[in-house]
C-alpha cells in the first residue's frame, strides 16, 4: 500500500501464515447478522457491505461466522450456515467479491453454546435443548448470558465438534477462503474450557492450562490436519478474563499469565496468529465494545480495575497490555482490538507491542479508511461515534450505504442545480452526496451554524462513548471541501426559492417538538419540549456542546425532583443526564417498554444503572390526568390514579414531522424530497441514512 510516512507501520505489509496482507489493519469477524439460516445464496445487501470494505483497502478481511453446529451452536437466525456443503455456493459468492479487489480473507467460526439461554436483550434462543459447556457453572446477571445451568459435554462431544469445527474449514476452504479465525473468546465455548472459572473438569480437558487449552489445540490439528500447514488458522482469545463485577476474584478466572501460557500450547497446536481481547463476567458487552462498558457509568470504580486492563482511554486500547504481554509468549503474529483508531495503532505497532491492529466499528462507518490513510486524506476520514447501532441493527449512524445493496455513490448522468433546506443531520448528508454526484448545491440554514439538533444531542450525551462533535466537524468539512455553498443566518422561504429556480429542493427542515396535551402544561414549573430546545439553542452559540454540559454540573434552572414526560432515548438519555446532576428523576411513558431508539444491549446497562442510582421508570400509563404544583397526575398501568411530586416536569417526547413547506414547494420545483425528521422524527442514524439514500438516487 503506498506510504503516508506518518502510518508507516500500519500500512506495511505482512503475513499470517501463507497469505499477505495488504497492511496491518484487520477487519474483525464481528457479526453483522444480515443473512438468515435459510438463504443458500448470498444475500446482495452481505455482499455490498463486505465488498465496501474490502475496496476500501484493510489488509486482512475476517467474514463473520456461520454456523458450524446448527442449531445448537448459533444463537441468532440472522446467520448463514457452514454445517453442511450445499452452503459452500454462497460463501464463494462472498469470496468473490472480496477477492476481486485483492483483498485476503479469512472466514471466522465461533459456537455459542454456552448461550443458548433466555434473556431479556436477546431473541429466543435457535437450540430448544440445554446449553452446553464444559462444568455446569452459572450465574445470575441481567447483562450476561449463563443464567442456565448446562449440559456438560462428554468426551464424545467434545470430539464431535472438533469434527464440526474442521469440517467447516473443509468448506470454508472449498469457498475460497484464504484462511479461517477461530473464536475461542468472549464466553463462547472454547473460552468456557480455557478459564478455571468455567471449567471444572477432572478429566483431560480440566485442570491444568494445557488440560484447558486440549479442545481449541485439537481443533486446530485437526484442520491442519485436513487442510495442510499452508492454510492459516487464526484465533482469538482473551487476554484476561475480569470476575469482580459479580464478586469473583480476578485470580479464580483467566489470568494474563493463564493466557500466555494457552497462547504457548495454541502455537504448538499450529495457530498461525492470535487476536487479543478481554472479557468481564457479568457485563457481556463490555468484552466486544469496551467503550460499553464506561457507559453509563464503568460497572467498578476505573481505580479498581486490573492494572493489565488499560482504562486510562475509556476503552479505547483496553486490550494493548494484555496483547502485548502474550507477544512476548508467542513468536507468532499478535493482533490487538478493542476501539483502536490509526494514531493508537501506529503507535504501539512502532513500540513493538503488537503485529496487526484489528477494528470493526471503524470500518463500517468509513469502510475506505486504509486508502485514505495512506493518500493522507485523514480529514476525510468519516468518524465512528460509537453509537453502536451496527450492534445487530444491520445500519450504521455515520454510513448510510451499510444494509443496502449498493455501496459506492456514483457520478450522476445529469447535472442539476440542487438546493437542501436545512443544515442538520438530513440536510448535510444530502448536501453531501448530491455533490458527490456533481450536482451544483446550496445549503441553507436559518440558524448560524450548521448541525441542526446535533449540538442539543452532543450537550446531552457529552463526549463518551458517544462524540457528536467528530460527527459535525466531519460533514462542515466535506460539504465545505466538496464546494457546496452554504448560507447561514438565512431561512429559505418559497419566495427565496423561486428567485433560486432549482430543479431539486431537499426538505430538511426539521421536525417540530411535540407539547403534550396534559391540564397544567402552561404551568411555570413546565419545561415543554419547544423551550427546552429554544433556551439551549440560545447558549449553544455562544458556547461549546462540551463546555455548556460542563457548566450544567452547577447550574441549571431545573428543580431537584423531576419528571421527565417521554421514555424512548431522548427522555432516557435527558433522564441520565439529570441523574448525573443529582437530580432525582421520574420517567413517565405510555408505551410499555421504555428506550425505544436504543440499542437493546445499551439500554439494558442503563437500566440497570438507573435502578442502582434511584431513577424511577413508569411505563403503561394510560392517561395524563394534571399537572400542577405538586408535580404530575397519572393513570398507572393498574387504572389507578398516581400523583408523583416533582419541581421540575419536562416534556422529552419524540418530534413531530414538519412538512410545512412541502405543498408550496411541489408547485414551484420540478423534483421536492422532504428527508430526515422533516419526513419522519426517528434517530441520527435515520436523518442520516434518508438524506445519502434519497441523494443518491437524484
Amino acid at each position: 500500500m503506498s506510504g503516508n510516512a506518518k502510518y508507516q507501520k500500519l500500512l506495511e505489509p505482512g503475513r499470517i501464515g501463507s497469505v499477505k496482507t495488504r497492511n496491518r489493519i484487520v477487519k474483525t469477524g464481528a457479526g453483522m447478522l444480515m443473512w438468515h439460516e435459510d438463504d443458500l445464496h448470498m444475500r446482495e445487501e452481505v455482499k455490498a457491505f463486505y465488498e465496501g470494505i474490502a475496496r476500501g483497502g484493510v489488509g486482512l478481511l475476517i467474514v463473520e461466522s456461520p454456523t458450524i453446529d446448527y442449531p445448537r451452536g448459533v444463537r441468532w437466525p440472522q446467520r448463514y450456515r457452514i454445517d453442511d456443503d450445499k452452503y459452500i455456493k454462497g460463501l464463494s459468492e462472498l469470496v468473490e467479491v472480496i477477492h476481486r479487489h485483492g483483498c485476503p480473507t479469512f472466514m471466522q467460526m465461533n459456537h455459542d453454546g454456552p448461550w443458548q439461554v433466555k434473556l431479556p436483550f436477546a431473541p429466543k434462543p435457535m437450540y430448544d435443548g440445554a446449553p452446553i459447556a464444559a462444568s455446569a457453572v452459572t450465574f445470575e446477571s441481567e447483562t450476561d448470558f449463563h443464567n442456565e445451568t448446562p449440559h456438560v459435554l462428554t468426551v464424545d462431544e467434545i470430539q464431535e465438534i472438533v469434527d464440526k469445527f474442521a469440517s467447516a474449514a473443509v468448506r470454508a476452504q472449498k469457498a475460497g477462503f484464504d484462511g479461517v479465525d477461530i473464536n475461542a473468546a468472549s464466553s463462547h465455548l472454547l473460552h468456557n474450557f480455557f478459564s478455571p472459572f468455567w471449567n471444572r473438569r477432572e478429566d483431560d480437558y480440566g485442570g491444568s492450562v494445557e488440560s484447558r487449552a486440549r479442545f481449541a489445540m485439537e481443533v486446530i490439528r485437526e484442520i491442519k490436519k485436513r487442510l495442510g500447514d499452508d492454510f492459516p488458522v487464526s484465533i482469538i482469545m482473551n487476554g484476561m478474563e475480569i470476575g469482580q463485577v459479580i464478586g469473583v476474584d480476578n485470580s479464580r478466572c483467566l489470568t494474563p499469565q493463564d493466557s500466555r501460557e494457552i497462547a504457548k500450547c495454541l502455537q504448538k497446536a499450529g495457530a498461525d496468529a492470535i487476536q487479543v481481547r478481554s472479557h468481564w463476567l457479568g457485563y457481556h458487552v463490555g468484552a466486544y465494545l469496551p467503550d460499553a462498558l464506561f457507559y453509563p457509568e464503568p460497572p467498578v470504580p476505573v481505580a479498581e480495575m486490573p492494572k493489565e486492563y488499560d482504562s486510562s482511554r475509556k476503552g479505547a486500547g483496553v486490550n494493548i497490555t494484555l496483547a502485548a504481554g502474550i507477544k512476548t509468549a508467542v513468536s507468532i503474529p499478535v493482533l490487538v482490538v478493542g476501539r483502536l483508531d490509526a494514531d493508537l495503532g501506529e503507535k504501539i505497532l512502532r513500540e513493538g507491542k503488537v503485529d496487526y491492529i484489528a477494528m470493526t466499528r471503524r470500518l463500517i462507518a468509513d469502510p475506505d479508511y486504509p486508502n485514505k490513510l495512506a493518500a493522507g486524506k485523514v480529514d476525510d476520514i468519516a468518524p465512528c461515534t460509537a453509537c453502536d447501532n451496527c450492534l445487530g441493527n444491520q445500519r450504521c449512524r455515520v454510513n448510510g450505504l451499510v444494509g443496502t445493496h449498493f455501496n459506492t455513490i456514483e457520478k450522476a448522468t445529469k447535472k442539476k442545480k440542487v438546493v437542501v433546506i436545512g443544515g442538520g443531520p438530513a440536510g448535510m448528508s444530502a448536501a453531501r452526496v448530491s455533490a458527490l454526484r456533481g450536482h451544483d448545491v446550496t445549503l441553507y440554514e436559518r440558524a448560524s451554524k450548521l448541525g441542526g439538533l446535533l449540538p442539543l444531542a452532543s450537550m446531552v450525551k457529552g463526549s463518551h462513548p458517544e462524540d457528536l462533535s467528530l460527527l459535525i466537524g466531519y460533514f462542515e468539512r466535506q460539504i465545505l471541501k466538496l464546494g457546496v455553498k452554504v448560507i447561514l443566518g438565512k431561512e429559505a422561504d418559497i419566495k427565496v426559492i423561486e428567485q433560486l429556480k432549482p430543479d431539486v429542493v431537499f426538505l430538511a427542515t426539521g421536525g417540530t417538538p411535540v407539547v403534550p396535551d396534559i391540564p397544567g402544561i402552561d404551568k411555570p414549573n413546565v419545561v415543554d419540549g419547544a423551550v427546552l430546545h429554544r433556551r439551549l439553542k440560545f447558549f449553544l452559540k455562544f458556547l461549546s456542546p462540551e463546555k455548556l454540559r460542563e457548566l450544567s454540573r452547577f447550574y441549571m434552572p431545573i428543580g431537584k425532583r423531576v419528571i421527565v414526560i417521554g421514555g424512548g432515548i431522548q427522555g432516557c438519555e435527558l433522564a441520565e443526564f439529570l441523574t448525573k446532576r443529582g437530580r432525582q428523576v421520574t420517567i413517565v411513558e405510555t408505551k410499555d417498554k421504555l428506550g425505544e431508539g436504543m440499542v437493546d444491549a445499551l439500554m439494558d446497562h442503563l437500566f440497570l444503572w438507573f435502578r442502582k442510582k434511584g431513577v424511577t421508570t413508569i411505563g403503561g400509563v394510560r392517561q395524563y390526568v394534571e399537572i400542577t404544583d405538586r408535580g404530575l397526575t397519572i393513570v398507572n398501568n393498574e387504572g389507578k390514579r398516581q400523583t408523583i411530586e416533582a419541581d421540575t416536569i419536562v416534556s422529552a417526547l419524540p418530534l413531530k414531522a414538519n412538512p410545512e413547506l412541502l405543498k408550496g414547494l411541489q408547485e414551484k420545483v420540478p423534483e421536492v424530497y422532504p428527508i430526515g425528521d422533516c419526513r419522519d422524527p426517528l434517530l441520527i442514524a435515520d436523518a442520516i441514512g434518508t438524506g445519502l439514500r434519497t441523494a443518491r438516487t437524484v
